[in-house]
C-alpha cells in the first residue's frame, strides 16, 4: 500500500461588488489554491494558514464556515491535498520570494469568479471549487 503524503491549504474567498472571487495561484501551466505538506507533528490547519502566508503573505483569515474540509483523491504517489475555506477581507496578495527557492513559489495569483476558476483547475481540484462555492453562495 502507498504511504499517503497530506497536503493542506486553504480556498480563500473574497467579495468585491457582491461577487465572491476565489484566489487561485500558478505555477507554470497549473492552477490550484495556496497549499503545501503537513510536517510530522504539525496540525494540518496550522500547515494551511503556514503555506497561506508563505505563499500569498495572507495572514488575518476568517473561518465563518468553521473548519470543515475536503480532500482530494489520492493523486501523485499517494499525495492528497486536504482544503478549509475561509475570507480574506483585504485581498492584498504578495508572491514572497521563497527562500529554499531564492524565487517565489508561484508565476501569478488572480481573483477570480467561480465561472472563470473552474477551467482552470486540474479535475481532481473542481470538486473543491464546488464544495466551497456551495458554502460560499449559501450565506452570502
Amino acid at each position: 500500500m502507498t504511504q499517503q503524503t497530506l497536503s493542506a491549504g486553504v480556498i480563500i474567498v473574497r467579495w468585491v461588488d457582491g461577487i465572491p472571487l476565489y484566489l487561485l495561484l500558478r505555477v507554470y501551466s497549473y492552477w490550484d489554491f495556496p497549499k503545501g505538506i503537513v510536517v510530522t507533528g504539525e496540525e494540518p490547519i496550522d500547515a494551511a494558514l503556514r503555506e497561506v502566508k508563505e505563499e500569498t503573505g495572507l495572514a488575518e483569515l476568517s473561518f465563518s464556515w468553521g473548519y470543515e474540509f475536503m480532500e482530494t483523491p489520492p493523486y501523485r504517489a499517494g499525495k492528497v491535498a486536504r482544503y478549509y475555506l475561509a475570507a480574506s477581507k483585504n485581498g492584498r496578495v504578495y508572491l514572497p520570494v521563497s527562500p529554499e527557492l531564492g524565487h517565489p513559489e508561484h508565476d501569478e495569483f488572480r481573483w477570480v469568479a467561480y465561472k472563470e476558476a473552474r477551467p482552470l483547475l486540474a479535475d481532481r481540484v473542481k470538486p473543491i471549487l464546488d464544495w466551497a462555492n456551495s458554502k460560499v453562495t449559501n450565506i452570502s
